[in-house]
This record gives structure tokens, C-alpha cells and sequence, in this order.
């Protein structure tokens, strides 16, 4: 049976979908404990500008949130702003809109602030996100791996911005979209998500290069299931719908502020004007971290873990495209980012790895791993994950003034 074929009722059926919004809900809960603990007793009160609303929620838009916040509220600038030396100074054309609209559009319906209504709808967005990824990760491997991983994203120590003014459950909620209607070979649908992805994360060279794995293995079984008109027309539209959605955003910040470099130069912005050279900065920060030989020794060898991760019968059970999406994101921030503090957030797209964690990654019928043991490994590392939270809150997330260093 293919992947088209399983019915969404049997992969969402209620049962599992209280499930996942359970653990989903206690990760929550011990996320909103860490939260509101720093944000009553160790952050510095300097922040907090509006004795209206409650400390969590202006906590919780800290960083880019505060971004987001500007751009909800007055949107984006028709000219960009320059110094007196006439470089680009940071700027919301680096952040893209569909968030802060969201938070706008509730904020128009109810009247709650921005710190209310940006927390709201990212936390809204991420029970909608876990219940997406649960649902492919279930078609792949089954009902206890896909909770197993769900666990695991939901304590991920970077977490937080699961329920905060950031973007995380959005981009991961249209990823997994994606993923999944490729998956189950829905193109049409696929290149409109993606085309959504591009107003949400830049993501899309790595979707992509699974679209068109994805397409070539569709291609390559057409002996068995042939391929009409009408779905070499939604192949070619996934294609074309992650092309454009990796320019779309781009070229609305060209149309708006008549300069045709005016997102790359905003990004730029970040890096004190310089322009990124491919590879160059992870290789650099790695060698600033560990030293010109044993930063190039660290960076291959965890290169080479995600491919024995990826590639060995262990992960057979995810598939090629979510494989593919592993190697293609991971190639595509050594590629085009600086890492830094914010590699912890980047990250948490890897969530198919999650599910190798547990040892859920097994095809049907190879070497499954024993429920029970699965089980273990969950609570496990999802502990760990925890006290990792905690450390990445306290040490990322609060603003400690003039620390400049974001999550």
C-alpha cells in the first residue's frame, strides 16, 4: 500500500491525536514553569515596559520577538535604513511576515497586545506543528517512534521557542506540511505550502532537493504506477513551488523598497556588513572554537555522524525523503550561516533524527526496537533535554543587559 493510500483518519485518530496533544502539553507545562520562573525572579526588571501586561508574556517577546512585534505593529520600512557611512543597518526585512500578521490579525479581533497575542499564536502553532510531525512520523514508523520523537521536539532545550514570539512552530508546521504531502505524492498541495514557506523561513533549498528526490523516485516507479499529465504537471509544480519560494520574499522586499539587494543586504546587516562566503563562516567558527586543526577534525567527524545516522538500515524506516531532508538541511547551514547561539533553534528542524534517538527508525519487519526500550530512551533523553532547557533559558533567553548574544 502506498503512502496516498493510508487513510489521514488512521494516522489521526483520536486516540492518538490525545496522545500527542497530551505529551505535547506537559512539555509545555515544564517549558512554562522554566519561563516563569526567569521571567518573575532572575530577569533584570529593565525590560519589562508595560505594568499592564503580565511579566511571562513580555518575557516570552524578548529578542525577535521584539522584531516581530515592530512589524505587527508598523510593518516594514519603504527605504532601508542606513549609518552615516551608508551601510545597511539591521532592519524587519530580515524577518518575515506571515508570524507577525497572525499575531496582528488576533490582536485586531481581541485587542490584546503584541507580547499577548505573538505568544498565543506561536504556542497555538506549535500544538498544530506536533500534531503534523506526529503524523508523518507515525505513517514512517509507526505509533510509538512518532511519539517517542514528538517527546523529544517538545523538550528539545531550545523548546521554548515553541511558545514565545518566534517563529519555530510556524516554520515547523508549514516543514512538516511539506514533507508530508510529498510523502504522500499530493504536489499540487506541496508547492502551495512550500510557496508559504517562503514567507515563514528560508528553507527553500533544502525542500527543494527533496522535492526532487522525491520526484525522481516517483519517476523511477512508473513502471508499476504510471504516471499521467496531470501529475508530471503537479511534479513539475512542487518543483517550481520551492523554487520561488526561496525568491518570493526577496523580490517582495526589492518591489517594496526599490533596491533589488535589499534582503541580502539587511541580512548582511548581522554580519557587520559582510558578505557571507559559503562555508567559510561555520569553518571559521569552528576553528575559532577548537583551533585551525581540531575544528576541521570536529566538523568532519560530525558531518560523518549524520551520514552513518541517516544512511544505515537504523533510519531505513523514515525514507528517503525525510533522510533527504536531514543531509540537505544540515549541508545547507554549514553552507549559508554563521552558527552560533542560534544553532540550538536551526536545529530543531532535524526532527526525523529524534526518532533514531529512541531507536524507532527501523523499516517493518528488520529489527524493531522493543516498545519498552523505546519507551526508556524517550524518558531518558527527554530528561536530559530538560535540564538542558533550563541551562539554554538561563544562559540564551534572558536578557542580561547589554549582553547581546540571542538565542
Amino acid at each position: 500500500m502506498t503512502s496516498a493510500a493510508v487513510p489521514l483518519r488512521r494516522l489521526l485518530d483520536l486516540r492518538f491525536v490525545l496522545a500527542v496533544l497530551a505529551i505535547w502539553t506537559l512539555c509545555r507545562a515544564l517549558t512554562t514553569i522554566i519561563l516563569v520562573q526567569l521571567a518573575h525572579h532572575w530577569q533584570d526588571p529593565s525590560v519589562y515596559d508595560d505594568p499592564g501586561v503580565p511579566r511571562y508574556f513580555q518575557f516570552a517577546t524578548l529578542w525577535d520577538g521584539e522584531w516581530y512585534q515592530r512589524i505587527a505593529e508598523r510593518g516594514y520600512p519603504e527605504e532601508l535604513p542606513r549609518n552615516d557611512a551608508g551601510e545597511v543597518r539591521q532592519n524587519p526585512w530580515a524577518f518575515y511576515p506571515i508570524f507577525p500578521l497572525l499575531a496582528r490579525g488576533l490582536t485586531l479581533l481581541t485587542g490584546l497586545p503584541f507580547a499577548v497575542t505573538g505568544t498565543i499564536v506561536a504556542t497555538l502553532l506549535g500544538y498544530a506543528a506536533a500534531l503534523v510531525v506526529a503524523g508523518l512520523l507515525r505513517e514512517k514508523v509507526g505509533v510509538a517512534a512518532a511519539l517517542g520523537g514528538v517527546a523529544l521536539l517538545g523538550t528539545y532545550p531550545s523548546a521554548p521557542t515553541f511558545q514565545v514570539a518566534y517563529t519555530e512552530s510556524l516554520a515547523l508546521l508549514l516543514l512538516a506540511g511539506v514533507l508530508w504531502l510529498l510523502v504522500r505524492r499530493q504536489w499540487w498541495a506541496a508547492a502551495v505550502v512550500a510557496l508559504l514557506t517562503g514567507l515563514a523561513r528560508p528553507v527553500a533549498l533544502p525542500l527543494g532537493l527533496v522535492a526532487l528526490v522525491a520526484v525522481i523516485v516517483r519517476w523511477r516507479g512508473r513502471r508499476e504506477r504510471p504516471i499521467d499529465r496531470v501529475e508530471y504537471a503537479g511534479m513539475g509544480s512542487a518543483l517550481v513551488g520551492c523554487g520561488l519560494a526561496g525568491l518570493i520574499w526577496p523580490a517582495i522586499a526589492w518591489g517594496a523598497t526599490s533596491e533589488a539587494d535589499a534582503y541580502t543586504r539587511t541580512m548582511s546587516s548581522w554580519r557587520g556588513g559582510e558578505t557571507v562566503t559559503p562555508f567559510l563562516p561555520t569553518i571559521e567558527r569552528v576553528q575559532w572554537l577548537w583551533g585551525d586543526t581540531l575544528g576541521l577534525v570536529v566538523l568532519a567527524a560530525g558531518l560523518a555522524l549524520l551520514v552513518v545516522a541517516v544512511a544505515g538500515p537504523w533510519a531505513r524506516g523514515l525514507g528517503v525523503e525525510l533522510r533527504t531532508w536531514c543531509l540537505g538541511y544540515v549541508l545547507y547551514l554549514f553552507a549559508a550561516l554563521d552558527p552560533w547561539t542560534s544553532i540550538y533553534r536551526y536545529l530543531m528542524l532535524l526532527f526525523p533524527l529524534f526518532v533514531l534517538m529512541v531507536g524507532g527508525g527501523w523499516r517493518e519487519g528488520e529489527r524493531p526496537t522493543p516498545t519498552w526500550v523505546l519507551v526508556v530512551r524517550t524518558v531518558t533523553i527527554a530528561a536530559l533535554f530538560v535540564a538542558w532547557q533550563v541551562w539554554w533559558s538561563w544562559e540564551l533567553f534572558r536578557f542580561v543587559p547589554p549582553r547581546d548574544d540571542p538565542p
